[in-house]
C-alpha cells in the first residue's frame, strides 16, 4: 500500500503562513496527501508562536518541526511541553523543553517523525545528531519513520542521509531556504532531498527584504530583519513510501508560485 508524505519548507513570516493557509489543503487535495510536515521555525521571521503553531495545524499540518530558532519566541516553551504535535530538535540539550521524536498514528499505521539539528556551521554545538539517531532509532517500532534534519552544510545533511539509507522512509533537509533539485532514491530505499526551500516571499533573500541583507554583508548598520513584501511561493517534497517496507520508492519536488 502507498502512503503520501509531504513535506513542506519553512515557513517565513506572517506572509508565508498565509500563503499556506491559503494553498496546504488543496494541494493535500490534489496530490492525495496521506501525511503532512511542516517546518515553522520561521514563522515570526525567527521564531514561532503557539498561535502561529495553531495556524499552521489548521492550515493542514500534522506535525510541525522547528531548528536553531526554537526559543526566539519565548511564549512557545510551555506550547512544546503541551501539544505532543510540534517538535524541537531531538539532540538539543536533554533538559530543555519539549521533544524531538513524536510516533503519530495514521490510516496506514504509526509514522515516526524526528526533528535534529546539525553542527556545521551553527551558532552553537548541540548534541550529535548521527550518534543520538542511532539510539533513538533502537526505540522506534513503526516501518515508516521519517527525519527533518535541519542543517547549513549540505555535505552533513547528505552524509545523514546515506548513514540512515534503508533505516527510514525519508530524510528531508531544512534551514537554509533554498530548495535543491537533488530529489532521489538512495541506494537502499530511502528517500531524500537536500533542502526543501521555504515558504514565503518570492523576492527575497532567503524570506528577508534584499536591501536588508544587502546592508548586512556591506557592514552597514542594520535594524531587526523585515518580511520582504509582495507574492509568495510554497516549496516541499512528496515522498511515496511502501506502508509494509517503510521504504521509499518516489520522491517529487512540489512548489507553488503566485
Amino acid at each position: 500500500m502507498e502512503f503520501r508524505l509531504l513535506a513542506v519548507g519553512d515557513v517565513v513570516a506572517p506572509s508565508g503562513l498565509a500563503y499556506l493557509k491559503a494553498h496546504l489543503r488543496n494541494m493535500k487535495k490534489l496530490y492525495h496527501v496521506d501525511f503532512c510536515v511542516v517546518n515553522g521555525e520561521n514563522a515570526s521571521m525567527v521564531g514561532i508562536t503557539p498561535a502561529q503553531a495553531e495556524e499552521i495545524f489548521s492550515s493542514g499540518a500534522d506535525v510541525i518541526t522547528l531548528g536553531n530558532h526554537t526559543w526566539n519566541r519565548r511564549e512557545i516553551v510551555p506550547y512544546l511541553d503541551e501539544c505532543p504535535y510540534i517538535l524541537r530538535p531531538a539532540n538539543f540539550a536533554p533538559q530543555l523543553p519539549g521533544r524531538g521524536l513524536g510516533i503519530f498514528d495514521t490510516k496506514a499505521g504509526p509514522i515516526a517523525v524526528c526533528n535534529l539539528i546539525g553542527r556545521c556551521g551553527m551558532d552553537f554545538g548541540p548534541d550529535n545528531p548521527f550518534l543520538l539517531i542511532e539510539k533513538l532509532l533502537k526505540s522506534i517500532s513503526a516501518s515508516m519513520i521519517c527525519v527533518d534534519f535541519h542543517g547549513e552544510a549540505s555535505s552533513e545533511k547528505l552524509a545523514m542521509a546515506y548513514a540512515l539509507d534503508g533505516k527510514v522512509s525519508a530524510v528531508w533537509g531544512t534551514h537554509t531556504h533554498v530548495p535543491t533539485a537533488d530529489a532521489q532514491v538512495l541506494p537502499k530505499g530511502t528517500g531524500y532531498v537536500t533542502d526543501l526551500g521555504m515558504t514565503g516571499p518570492i523576492h527575497s533573500v532567503i524570506g528577508i527584504r534584499p536591501e536588508q541583507s544587502i546592508a548586512h554583508f556591506r557592514g552597514d548598520l542594520t535594524g531587526r530583519y523585515e518580511a520582504a513584501p509582495g507574492s509568495c511561493k510554497l516549496q516541499s517534497a512528496l515522498f511515496t513510501l511502501d506502508t509494509t517496507t517503510g521504504l521509499c520508492s518516489r520522491v517529487e519536488r512540489i512548489d507553488i508560485y503566485d
